[in-house]
């Protein structure tokens, strides 16, 4: 085997595996980007408990990114993809993680007496191609859902027949 193995794509140097290397890069260039943008940055890969699940065990979330744009908490999920061929990345954030990511930024605002601050969800996309592949792209999706569009909501029945 010879020692170029060691520095494919497919496993960094330092043992981590591409895609996880791949989010942590995507994750310092949309912090870099927040902070551009005129973001205060206050806590990265934020991870707490969140409660238990079914058996018992402790379920615990991590928000990638918390900040603030002017007086507004700002939970941002960063999603990063060498591509955007098949799908956009924030077709990932789906509503299993946006439902745990709420109940991370509700004890996270809790912890820190910030329920009556103005607060927001973004995401932020990352499309890091190879080098070859063309330039990286960043966008932000400011306000991407609200607690409100998580709610459950039941079917009222109508008079109306078909």
């Amino acid at each position: 085997m010879s020692s170029s193995n060691l520095d494919s794509p497919s496993e960094p140097a330092d043992g981590r595996s591409a895609h996880l290397e791949l989010g942590r890069r995507g994750e310092e260039l949309a912090a870099a980007y927040l902070k551009q943008l005129g973001y205060n940055i206050v806590a990265a890969n934020f991870t707490l408990p969140v409660g238990r699940n079914l058996r018992g065990a402790v379920v615990n979330a991590e928000i990638d990114l918390v900040a603030y744009e002017g007086p507004t908490l700002c939970f941002v999920e960063v999603k990063t993809r060498a591509s955007d061929w098949f799908a956009p990345p924030q077709v990932n954030v789906d509503l299993r993680k946006r439902r745990q990511i709420v109940r991370a930024a509700r004890t996270y605002r809790r912890m820190l007496g910030l329920e009556a601050s103005p607060y927001r969800y973004d995401v932020v996309n990352v499309i890091l191609p190879a080098e070859a592949q063309g330039p990286s792209q960043i966008e932000l999706l400011r306000d991407f859902w609200t607690e409100e569009s998580l709610r459950k909501r039941r079917w009222i029945q109508s008079d109306y027949y078909y």
